[in-house]
């Protein structure tokens, strides 16, 4: 069998920063490796992409250029956010706003994003929106551990349900993803 759109993919690898530094960002390894579904966007294109058509046993090793990954870093995403936001009972959170601090946040749209505190004044926190690997060229190396029929209801969702942690991820939210939305089929996966 062949990684192919809809077919459910086991794998582990490392990712590594392709900055000639080599500093490891991730390992998934054989106790939790990374499930997803081939070809229904839960995961970077071009990582999917390099994976088609490699079967079991088979090896990787790509690098994705940031563009292809997570992007350039944008400076529209870092911006000041009134410290008023962070009031609770009239009172701020020191140790919350404290400079790298990496703070979960929600725009009126109930979108979530992640904000790494860059600068604190008395009227404003400066924050970065970027996705942490932003700018970064993404090495990564691995193997494909298994290949199976997706289930219609994995089709019909558009990721897949049978892991041992019950997340459609592999039970962690991996640099290979994209972010994840709640999921609206029911089934409890983030």
């Amino acid at each position: 069998m062949i990684i192919e759109k809809g077919k459910v993919v086991s794998v582990l690898y490392e990712l590594r920063l392709a900055d000639g530094s080599d500093e490891l960002i991730e390992k998934v390894n054989e106790s939790r490796p990374l499930q997803y579904l081939q070809g229904h966007g839960n995961l970077l294109p071009k990582f999917e992409a390099y994976l088609e058509g490699l079967t079991v046993g088979d090896t990787f090793d790509f690098v994705l250029k940031s563009e292809e990954a997570y992007g350039p870093i944008s400076n529209e995403a870092i911006v000041d956010v009134p410290i008023s936001v962070f009031e609770v009972d009239g009172k701020i959170d020191e140790e919350l706003l404290t400079i790298g601090n990496v703070i979960p946040m929600m725009d009126n749209q109930g979108n979530r994003f992640n904000g790494k505190v860059l600068e604190v004044t008395l009227d404003n926190v400066k924050m970065d929106f970027n996705h942490p690997l932003a700018g970064a060229d993404l090495h990564f190396t691995g193997r494909v551990l298994e290949i199976r029929e997706a289930t219609p209801e994995e089709l019909m969702h558009g990721h897949i349900h049978q892991t041992s942690s019950g997340c459609s991820c592999g039970g962690g939210c991996s640099c290979a993803t994209e972010p994840s939305e709640s999921d609206s089929c029911g089934c409890g996966c983030n």
